[in-house]
C-alpha cells in the first residue's frame, strides 16, 4: 500500500487553499544525495498550514503535501521548463538553495530518470488531487476557486533584487481569475497599511495558478507570496514571531473570507 504524500481535507465552500511548499520531508532513501545543508530544508514555506488553519473552520478545503520542495517542487512545470523568463530560477526537482548555492553533493543532482520517478511518485498525485477536488467543488457550487499559499524570505539576492514587498498577489497577470475577483482581492490588500503589497509583481504565480486558473471554464485561481518577516523569524530556527503573525492574521482572514463569498455573477 502506497503511503500518502499529501493531506487533503474537503472543504464545503467553493474555496480549495494548496500550500505546495510546506513540506519538510526528505526521503531516508535519498538523504544520502545532499549536502547536510539541504537537509535542514531552509527554503520551505515555513509554518502556513498553522496560519491558515482557521480557514478549514471558515468551510474552505486544504491540501498539504509531506516532502519538501528539495525533493520535487509541486510549483514547477512538469516538463522542467523555467517558471521565470530571463531571470535565475530553481528547477522541477532543485539543485540549487535561493541563494545560488548547490543543493546536493558533487555528482549526486538528480538526472532525468530519477527526475520521472519523482514527478510520478509525488508531483502526479498532488495535481490529480488538485484537479479532482477543484473539479467536485465546481460541480457542487457552481465554480472554484484555488488559493496557492506560499512565504519567502524577504531579500534574495540571486532571485530578485532589493527587497519584496510584503504581500504579493499572483494572478498571471489577471489571466488566472476574473476580474472581479482579482479586484476584491486588491481592494482588501489596499484597505490595510500594516503591510506592503503589489498585484502582479515580481510573483505572478507560479505553475499551479497558471495551469489550474481557467476563469472561463469557471475555475478561478489566485498566489500569495508573503514575506517571512511579516510573521516569523528569517533566520534558524525560523521560529513564528507571535505578535508579527497576529498582526498579519485579520488581513490573511479576510483575503479567505472574500474568496469564500464571492460569486462570479458578482
Amino acid at each position: 500500500m502506497n503511503t500518502p504524500c499529501f493531506d487533503l481535507h474537503p472543504g464545503s465552500t467553493p474555496l480549495l487553499i494548496s500550500l505546495p511548499h510546506v513540506g519538510t520531508g526528505i526521503p531516508q532513501a535519498l538523504r544520502a544525495h545532499y549536502l547536510p545543508r539541504a537537509l535542514e530544508v531552509e527554503d520551505t514555506d515555513w509554518h502556513l498550514d498553522q496560519l491558515y488553519a482557521f480557514a478549514r473552520e471558515l468551510g474552505a478545503g486544504l491540501i498539504i503535501p509531506h516532502h519538501s520542495r528539495f525533493v520535487i517542487d509541486l510549483n514547477r512545470p512538469p516538463g522542467n521548463t523555467p517558471m521565470y523568463a530571463g531571470v535565475n530560477n530553481t528547477e522541477l526537482c532543485p539543485t540549487r538553495f535561493f541563494s545560488g548555492d548547490p543543493i546536493y553533493r558533487d555528482g549526486h543532482a538528480p538526472d532525468t530518470n530519477t527526475i520521472d520517478q519523482r514527478r510520478a511518485t509525488w508531483w502526479q498525485p498532488y495535481h490529480d488531487a488538485l484537479r479532482t477536488e477543484l473539479a467536485r467543488i465546481q460541480a457542487r457550487h457552481g465554480h472554484a476557486v484555488l488559493f496557492d499559499g506560499h512565504s519567502i524570505r524577504s531579500e534574495l539576492p540571486w532571485l530578485f533584487e532589493g527587497s519584496l514587498p510584503d504581500l504579493n498577489l499572483g494572478t498571471a497577470s489577471g489571466a488566472s481569475c476574473a476580474p472581479g475577483l482579482r479586484h476584491a482581492l486588491q481592494q482588501v490588500l489596499q484597505a490595510q497599511s500594516d503591510f506592503t503589497q503589489v498585484v502582479d509583481g515580481r510573483f505572478k504565480g507560479g505553475y499551479i495558478t497558471r495551469s489550474l486558473g481557467q476563469p472561463q471554464l469557471g475555475q478561478h485561481a489566485v498566489q500569495l507570496e508573503m514575506c517571512w518577516s511579516t510573521y516569523m523569524e528569517e533566520r534558524a530556527p525560523y521560529r513564528v514571531d507571535p505578535h508579527r503573525a497576529q498582526r498579519l492574521a485579520p488581513v490573511l482572514r479576510a483575503l479567505v473570507q472574500t474568496m469564500i463569498a464571492w460569486r462570479p455573477d458578482a
